[in-house]
């Protein structure tokens, strides 16, 4: 016997306040307001003070893009300033100089989730006890979402409080002139180069036919 078929699913109201949906505003009301929303020009701080995110497409697969990313070693080749990376005695953290703050010890350890292929690096300058500096990225598969090979790698960046103020002064070097929040404004640039390093390292070794990821991290 065949079930009847359920009925469409509607909501006509949500009863929440400040929330705009067709129901309770036309799309001739709404237009101002996004019109209103949309600038020819955007303040800095307005895009990305508080949250901050590069993308970029890389002709190479997505799973093995995954793969490279989810190794915490992969930062010694891809980003900027993070070098010399040894393990610690706790299980996935990872030590390494960042060498665009003076004397600086960053510590790391990668979260990775392969069914939606998300890694993200949990990281502080001096200290472990508290990971606070969080870098969230997502490899899209680009069959997927332009229509052709390849990868999309999204990477976002959260502002939190502690880029103002160091939460852990005690830990950190005494002559080091530099603290990470410094940067924040260059969070978008030098994450963008860093992308592109990563996008070019990735195309290079897939083009010759090579693993994305080296054999010096099996």
């Amino acid at each position: 016997m065949t079930e009847p078929a359920a009925a469409p699913i509607e909501v006509p109201d949500v009863e929440v306040p400040g929330v705009y949906r067709i129901e309770n505003i036309s799309v001739k009301e709404g237009m101002p307001i996004v019109l209103d929303m949309t600038r020819a020009v955007y303040p800095h701080d307005e895009v990305y003070g508080q949250f901050c995110t590069v993308n970029e497409f890389v002709a190479a697969p997505p799973d093995e893009v995954f793969e490279y990313l989810s190794d915490t070693r992969s930062l010694c080749e891809w980003t900027y300033s993070m070098r010399g990376f040894e393990r610690t005695a706790e299980p996935d953290l990872w030590v390494s100089d960042d060498r665009i703050g003076e004397h600086t010890r960053i510590y790391t350890r990668t979260v990775a989730n392969a069914a939606a292929r998300t890694v993200d690096y949990h990281c502080a300058w001096d200290q472990s006890e508290h990971l606070w500096m969080i870098y969230l990225m997502r490899v899209l598969d680009a069959q997927v979402v332009l229509n052709k090979p390849g990868s999309v790698v999204v990477w976002t960046n959260c502002h939190h409080p502690f880029y103002d103020e160091n939460g852990y002064p005690d830990t950190a070097p005494p002559d080091r002139p530099v603290w990470v929040g410094d940067f924040w404004n260059l969070f978008y640039a030098g994450h963008l180069l860093e992308l592109r390093n990563l996008k070019a390292i990735c195309e290079h070794r897939h083009a010759k036919g090579e693993p994305v990821k080296p054999k010096w991290m099996d």
